[in-house]
């Protein structure tokens, strides 16, 4: 879904300030509470009964649910909300979407959606939360009821319809035995005490009386507690010095559903196979071989599997009297028999496999492309973004285009395949959203080809907050056209900090020799590094001064 962005310029005495309007109006409470006792209604003022009724919002509801927003937010072109993201709610949550009649005519408006929270943790912001509003992120059985927007119409504020609101979605996360509400709020008097306050001060001052905040102080009188200071949820959100409060409400009658299997691993053990390059008679016989390591890794209850970028290129020999750039796609003709062998193995052993790499041809184009084969039968694919100059001269690669995480029984996983792990920015989009473990398939004929691809998997792992796992090729191929030599050290790296090995290390292999590496990395560690470590790369990254963003 394409989104246009349309800027609008908020002014204050103390700064001139552009912000997104996406943004700006992305939550409910930007200009809810604003002056919310002072006006008084024209309805109550003349005397008249008045007839208020909470309801679900409809379809047929949009145009006056329009004019609501071009009241609030000003006459703008085209209404933040458009009728497809409506449309989107209702079909996915009817439930979550309410509205207030007065007599008859409908004056206010509260949007949510399910999500997972586990998923996203305390540390979201509301493009991950929302799924770049898309609402892709809505999990009928998920936990938690998350607020998305509540506005009022500008002449009935002053009836507490907004808490009638609330008191709607506080009564369907009661029904839907959900454990709590969350929301993030701005603290739009935060600029003027910023000098003199931390956010945590202001916020205690505020809960006290002595600092009077329109919406937090509308949260508090509602029952929500500030769980957490977030940084940078609403970027541009300059009257709240890029600060938002993490709001919770909790439900003291959700009943827990205790999990008995399936539960999330906290603990997680990682396979990297180091290959060995050698003739194989046909196809079976590289399959016996890969089958050898996994069963091996089954053994050990392994949770991932990390083959080599190109693991199989043994099997080029076939086509050696061709040109290289013929070779290249005669073995691409093996990719699809190998990532159904993976798929079978992946179940049959109980194991999450990442593929390493195969050539794969899509119409004219020929594409480096790492598999997921999920241990439920289940799986995705990635391919290659940056192709080095070698892989275009001699082969004719076309880099990828998408860049995504993949959730897992195991965690968010990432997949770069060897070049593409020293760009910086792929991993740190995958740390937006959410990485766990980043996996990177690698091929390297030389020691410093291959301290390229290390060095910079550590750097990752250290500015990303993550794990990251290495698996490459050793041995030779002198029948194989243009893969004559390897060299690898396959390794599991880790952050620096003292929660972790002090050389950030957790396991390595012995260099140039096959052999399989196993290790136990821990979840829970990443969590309380990005909260407590010694320094938090991602949380005090300056995102008022530069962003790395996805143009597709």
């Amino acid at each position: 879904m394409m989104f246009q962005i349309k800027v609008i310029e908020i002014r204050n005495p103390e700064a001139r300030t552009t912000v997104s309007f996406r943004y700006l109006l992305n939550h409910f409470d930007l200009l809810l509470v604003n002056n919310m006792t002072k006006q008084k209604n024209p309805v109550a003022q003349e005397g008249k009964s008045q007839n208020v009724h909470l309801r679900h919002l409809q379809l047929s509801d949009y145009p006056e649910l329009r004019d609501i927003m071009t009241q609030v937010y000003g006459k703008v072109k085209d209404p933040y909300w458009e009728r497809m993201d409506i449309k989107r709610l209702l079909e996915i949550f009817p439930e979550g979407q309410l509205c207030i009649e007065l007599e008859g005519k409908m004056v206010a408006v509260a949007l949510a959606i399910i999500v997972d929270y586990k998923k996203y943790g305390d540390n979201h912001t509301y493009q991950q939360i929302t799924g770049g509003e898309t609402f892709s992120t809505h999990d009928a059985l998920g936990d938690v009821l998350y607020g998305i927007d509540v506005f009022v119409h500008p002449e009935y504020r002053g009836l507490r319809l907004g808490r009638r609101l609330y008191d709607g979605r506080k009564e369907l996360c009661e029904n839907l035995n959900l454990k709590s509400i969350l929301a993030g709020g701005r603290i739009p008097n935060y600029a003027k005490h910023a000098n003199e306050l931390t956010p945590r001060q202001y916020i205690i001052k505020v809960r006290n009386g002595e600092i009077k905040d329109p919406i937090l102080n509308f949260q508090l009188s509602n029952d929500f507690h500030v769980k957490k200071v977030l940084k940078n949820y609403l970027p541009g959100d300059t009257q709240s010095k890029d600060f938002a409060t993490l709001l919770e409400w909790n439900n003291i009658y959700f009943q827990e559903n205790e999990a008995l299997i399936n539960v999330p691993r906290t603990y997680v053990r990682i396979g990297l196979v180091q290959w060995q390059m050698r003739p194989f008679a046909d196809f079976d016989a590289l399959v016996e071989q890969m089958e050898y390591f996994i069963d091996a890794f089954g053994d050990y209850q392994s949770d991932f599997i990390l083959f080599p970028e190109l693991f199989n290129a043994p099997l080029m020999a076939e086509f050696n009297q061709l040109g290289t750039h013929e070779a290249i796609r005669g073995l691409a003709k093996y990719t699809e028999p190998l990532r159904e062998k993976f798929t079978e193995f992946a179940i049959s052993y109980n194991v999450n496999i990442i593929t390493g790499s195969m050539p794969e041809t899509r119409g004219d184009h020929l594409y480096n492309v790492s598999y997921l084969c999920r241990r439920d039968g289940s799986w995705d694919s990635t391919s290659k973004i940056h192709i080095t100059p070698g892989e275009a001269s001699s082969w004719g690669m076309t880099g990828g285009d998408k860049v995504e995480v993949f959730d897992t029984d195991a965690g968010k996983i990432g997949i770069l395949i060897c070049y593409d792990v020293e760009f910086p920015e792929l991993s740190r989009i995958y740390a937006e959203q959410g990485l766990h473990i980043l996996f990177v398939p690698f091929l390297t004929d030389t020691q410093n080809g291959f301290n390229r691809v290390r060095y910079c998997a550590q750097a990752r792992a250290i500015e990303n907050e993550c794990y990251v796992a290495i698996a490459g090729c050793v041995g030779n191929l002198p029948k194989v056209n243009n893969m004559d030599i390897q060299y690898a050290q396959s390794a599991i790296f880790t952050p620096s900090d003292f929660a972790f090995p002090t050389n950030a290390i957790k396991a390595e292999a012995t260099p140039n020799t096959e052999m399989t590496v196993i290790g136990d990395v821990d979840l829970e560690l990443l969590k309380e590094l990005h909260e407590f470590g010694s320094v938090r790369n991602l949380k005090d990254r300056r995102n008022d001064l530069y962003q790395v963003k996805i143009k597709k």
